[in-house]
């Protein structure tokens, strides 16, 4: 006899056809199953979809070639970088500056004039140590006044 999907039972019995398949109704817990069919994609269609979204397509243009829905293959390729990479620590520091005009001509932060803005360092060629040296000098410059 056919064990049921969802609490393992045994006690079955059928609950008609879908697809010209038998399909059994749990007495224990309810559930509807049919034993023949299986759920979810092979691990050889996972894998070719990720190889698919490295080679640079979408996840709409993926599932169309692999037949499964977007949302699955999004799940894929995510729990597969969850499972294989970690998330880099930042090294050192990372300074964030509130700076508006008023603060800056006034030298003090009042509460009822103006908006902050949050300041970001672009990169003069493209390196972030630059950057993060003038967001350095800056803070020492305001910090001297």
């Amino acid at each position: 006899m056919n064990k049921c999907k969802k609490c393992e039972s045994a006690r079955n019995v059928k609950a008609g056809m879908v697809d010209g398949e038998q399909r059994y109704k749990c007495k224990d817990c309810g559930c509807q199953f049919v034993p023949t069919r299986q759920k979810g994609k092979s691990a050889n269609t996972k894998i070719i979809a990720l190889l698919l979204y490295i080679s640079g397509l979408s996840y709409r243009t993926i599932a169309k070639i692999v037949k499964a829905d977007v949302h699955a293959v999004y799940n894929w390729i995510l729990d597969y970088g969850r499972a294989n990479y970690e998330k880099p620590e930042p090294q050192g520091k990372a300074v964030v500056i509130e700076l508006d005009e008023m603060w800056h001509y006034l030298h003090s932060k009042k509460q009822s004039s103006g908006y902050g803005r949050l300041i970001v360092g672009i990169p003069v060629n493209l390196s972030t140590g630059n950057a993060e040296g003038e967001i350095m000098v800056h803070l020492q410059k305001c910090t001297n006044d």
